[in-house]
């Protein structure tokens, strides 16, 4: 079973890759849910990395699941560029739970986050760059799964530890805050941006997206705005989108509960 979540699309790419290659259903990380699947032999968590870390959605499903004990489990994250010690974080979730974690692993994916000055999206060269090398990447990371390796094939980057252990917790606890998030004039009340949303934080009223409070920030609304509509403060003025490419894409992302035009 591959257990997972995703924004703007780059770890749902990566899970449907890996279901094909291995034979294994999906199942999407829902806000309230959690994975009771005791037949399960196999466990694979494929996730983004938020700042360094564990996406807090990602961390309350994995610590309200139950019957997982007698599966392997792995971890393949989505990330882009480097992930300091986010794999140390995931095994010791696991080790809480004494389950069995076998293998972790980074894939980079086009860059989504855009609201610290200095960080934006890929240049188009570098986005499908790292497009091409992610097929082979996952080929790679699916045939350690198939024959069970106990490794860390991650990219940590300088400094993990003060990027997981000192940066992650301030991000989470100061920069999470759905707050300033906007809708502009140009808004053309398509719903995609509730639609998109893993989160389920966000409505539509009179025809225009309300955020509630339950945000993971994956910014998965921002860059699906088809007229670049949403807004996080002036975080997000002169930046670019991202959004997985449609080739490359699946329904899955959507909430159809939402009504999209």
């Amino acid at each position: 079973m591959i257990y997972w979540h995703s924004g703007t699309g780059n770890s749902l790419y990566a899970a449907t890759v890996l279901a094909q290659m291995l034979g294994e259903d999906m199942c999407r990380m829902t806000p309230g849910c959690y994975a009771s699947a005791s037949s399960c032999e196999r466990v694979i968590w494929v996730f983004p990395i938020y700042s360094w870390g564990l996406p807090p959605m990602v961390k309350k499903f994995i610590s309200r699941s139950v019957g997982l004990e007698n599966a392997r489990h792995y971890m393949v994250c989505t990330c882009g560029d480097d992930i300091g010690l986010a794999h140390e974080t995931w095994r010791s979730l696991l080790r809480r739970k004494r389950w069995n974690a076998r293998g972790a692993w980074s894939v980079q994916m086009p860059n989504n986050y855009v609201l610290l000055p200095g960080f934006d999206v890929d240049s188009s060269s570098l986005e499908q760059e790292k497009l091409s090398a992610a097929a082979g990447r996952l080929a790679e990371v699916a045939r350690g799964i198939a024959c069970g390796a106990k490794v860390d094939s991650v990219v940590r980057g300088q400094f993990p530890w003060i990027k997981t252990h000192v940066l992650y917790p301030l991000f989470s606890r100061f920069m999470m805050s759905p707050k300033p998030f906007s809708f502009t004039g140009s808004c053309i009340s398509c719903g995609k941006c509730a639609a998109v949303c893993p989160a389920a934080n966000i409505r539509m009223e009179n025809g225009h997206p309300c955020w509630g409070t339950n945000c993971t920030l994956c910014l998965g609304c921002y860059h699906i705005c088809p007229v670049h509509a949403v807004a996080y403060g002036k975080a997000t003025r002169g930046k670019g989108q991202y959004f997985i490419p449609k080739s490359m894409s699946s329904q899955k992302l959507f909430n159809f509960n939402c009504e999209v035009h």
